[in-house]
């Protein structure tokens, strides 16, 4: 016969993150997203922040990845 004790169970507490203190991060990377994609999408387009082609050339393989027309 085997003897088996019961072991107690270990409660893991996980911690909460408020709102409040997530909600700055979220905006921060949601802008940095939309900036990263406006130059990778439109940068030397219609809308064009900067001139000559050094943008364009510098995300161009961003484009055809993310199948942005470019040419």
């Amino acid at each position: 016969m085997s003897s088996t004790t019961a072991t107690p169970a270990v409660e893991i507490e996980l911690p909460s993150i408020p709102l409040a203190e997530l909600a700055p991060w979220a905006l921060f990377f949601g802008l940095l997203g939309t900036l990263v994609l406006f130059f990778i999408g439109a940068e030397q387009g219609a809308f064009s922040l900067t001139s000559g082609t050094l943008v364009h050339e510098f995300v161009h393989d961003g484009r055809h990845l993310l199948a942005f027309p470019c040419h």
